[in-house]
C-alpha cells in the first residue's frame, strides 16, 4: 500500500522535516511520489513517477523553501494502474473556483461509477476515478462553495460509498481545510505551544520545533504511520473522518 502525509497549520509552515521522513519509506513505496502545497488559493504541485529516494524532483522539493498552511504528500506502491506520471498522486481538479487535491492509500475493487463530462480521469487508477466521482458528487450537492461544516457533512455521506469497495484512506484539501478519512491505517497529532523536539522514526534526524515557532502557532500532522518516535500520535478509527482547520481537528465522527 501507499503512504500518505498531510499537514494543516494556522500559519505557513515548513513541512520538509516530515517529508524527509516520508521519503525514507520510498525504498518499498518506489512507484512514484508527489506533494502539493497550497498558498492561499494558489497551488504548487510536484509529481514524479520515480521513487522519492532517487527522483531529482524530490531533491528539489527537499531544498525548496516552501511554507504552506495545507500540504498533501504521497509515495506510491502501485496496486491499480501502471507506473506512469498520470497515475502519480496527489491528483488535482478545480471546483467552485478553487483547486482541490486528493491522495489515496488503498485498493478499490469494482468501483466504476458513471462519470460525466466535467470530471474524468487522465490515468487508469482507482484513486483518480474515486476523486473524479467525489468532485462530481460535491458539485451536484452544492451550487457554490459551501462552508467547511457543510462540506464535512456531505463528505460523511459520500465517502462510505467508495470505501465499501475496499481500502480508502484519503487526504483531501481545497486550501481552506484538510479532510482525512481512514479505512485501515491513519494517524494524527497536533503540535502547539510549548513546542518540543522530535526525532524521525526512520531516519537519524531531529528538530527542535521550539526554536522555529511562535507561541501562537498550531500544526496538525496526518500520516499513514507515525513519522516520529517521541510524539503522541493517535490512530484513526476505521471509517473515521476528521477535518483540520488552522492546525486543529474541527470535526470528528
Amino acid at each position: 500500500m501507499c503512504q500518505l502525509l498531510g499537514m494543516n497549520a494556522n500559519t505557513p509552515t515548513d513541512v520538509m522535516f516530515s517529508f524527509t521522513g516520508l521519503a525514507t519509506r520510498a525504498d518499498e513505496h518506489k512507484d512514484g511520489f508527489g506533494i502539493a502545497f497550497f498558498e492561499d488559493p494558489g497551488l504548487r504541485l510536484f509529481v514524479d513517477h520515480h521513487s522519492a529516494r532517487e527522483s531529482p524532483v524530490a531533491e528539489l522539493v527537499k531544498r525548496y523553501p516552501i511554507r504552506s498552511g495545507n500540504v498533501i504528500a504521497h509515495i506510491r506502491k502501485a496496486t491499480q494502474g501502471r507506473v506512469a506520471l498520470q497515475n502519480t498522486h496527489p491528483f488535482m481538479r478545480e471546483l467552485w473556483g478553487r483547486y482541490w487535491v486528493m491522495a489515496h492509500n488503498g485498493d478499490l475493487k469494482g468501483f466504476a461509477p458513471r462519470l460525466h463530462g466535467n470530471f474524468r480521469p487522465v490515468g487508469d487508477t482507482d484513486s483518480e476515478r474515486a476523486f473524479c466521482w467525489l468532485m462530481q458528487e460535491l458539485a451536484k450537492a452544492h451550487a457554490s462553495v459551501p462552508s467547511i461544516a457543510e462540506l464535512s457533512c456531505t463528505l460523511r455521506e459520500l465517502l462510505p460509498i467508495p470505501a465499501a469497495h475496499g481500502t480508502f484512506n484519503l487526504l483531501l484539501s481545497n486550501g481552506q481545510a484538510l479532510w482525512a478519512h481512514a479505512s485501515t491505517s491513519l494517524h494524527w497529532l497536533e503540535r502547539q505551544h510549548p513546542f518540543g523536539a522530535a526525532r524521525l522514526a526512520d531516519e537519524d534526524l531531529s528538530v527542535d520545533f521550539g526554536a522555529l515557532t511562535q507561541p501562537g502557532d498550531r500544526v496538525a500532522m496526518i500520516a499513514t504511520q507515525p513519522l516520529t518516535c517521541d510524539e503522541a500520535w493517535r490512530a484513526f478509527a476505521p471509517g473515521e473522518l476528521r477535518v483540520f482547520v488552522d492546525g486543529r481537528s474541527l470535526v470528528a465522527n
